[in-house]
């Protein structure tokens, strides 16, 4: 939600150009939603737990969301497309333009970060400190700074996923509340330790819920992946793609 308005901002505001815009609005993100949100938030925080950070961090959305609509009022803002909006028929079957190149995006930016997980020295380093931070230290990785990376590289998915998705639910307050719900149910329902079980997740809580919403009832289509997410605790908590982690008691 917020990277959003960071680009609507410096277009209405400042008058800068889209791409400028974008690039300004990256910039904010990075050190608001990744360096400051790490060390004035995450740092103090977690040392008393992780359900007071929890607790934080939820408190933290209501107000940034509370703030961006005293700041922009609740009405739905117009966001420039990165592309024509435009439909192309495909063996009888008209599809969006915008939604092929969202999703030839989304391949490639998930690709690449695989790529950059498993294929370099910073992406393994990476790994091993969310595996373990102790032996990651003991064996001379620097996990504050591997904590950090990881903190920016969310910060940048957040950019992206803001400039492919807002054009088409438009700039709300609460883009933010309802995408990440969706995105929370999606990981837990294809396995929220893979991230090939996430993306699995999500393009399966896409297909169903807008099928749903087609053939049953756009009344019950929030409460469609509430259902799919207590079909899949019920029968595999793990996730459908998740294995079963063990821990000593």
């Amino acid at each position: 939600m917020l990277p959003g308005f960071f680009v609507l901002i410096g277009t209405g505001f400042f008058g800068l150009p889209f791409w400028l815009a974008a690039l300004l609005g990256a910039l904010v993100t990075l050190a608001l939603l990744g360096v400051a949100f790490k060390f004035l938030m995450v740092d103090p925080m977690i040392r008393h737990g992780v359900l007071p950070l929890v607790i934080a961090t939820i408190g933290l959305a209501i107000l940034m969301k509370e703030a961006v609509r005293e700041f922009y009022g609740a009405d739905a803002w117009p966001f420039p497309a990165l592309w024509a909006t435009t439909d192309v028929t495909v063996f009888g079957a008209v599809f969006a333009v915008q939604s092929l190149l969202i999703l030839a995006v989304c391949i490639v930016v998930v690709g690449a970060l695989q790529l950059f997980l498993a294929g370099t020295l910073t992406g393994r380093c990476m790994q091993a400190t969310a595996q373990n931070r102790a032996v990651a230290r003991l064996l001379g990785i620097r996990v504050e700074r591997m904590v950090l990376y990881t903190f920016l590289i969310n910060a940048g998915l957040v950019w992206i996923a803001a400039l492919l998705v807002t054009p088409i639910y438009l700039a709300k307050f609460t883009n933010g509340e309802w995408l990440g719900l969706y995105a929370f149910i999606a990981a837990l329902i294809g396995g929220f330790n893979q991230v090939r079980g996430a993306i699995l997740g999500g393009l399966l809580l896409g297909v169903v819920d807008n099928f749903s919403a087609v053939y049953i009832s756009s009344n019950y289509r929030m409460a469609i992946p509430l259902l799919m997410l207590i079909v899949v605790i019920l029968v595999r908590p793990q996730g459908l793609l998740g294995r079963v982690e063990e821990r000593t008691v």
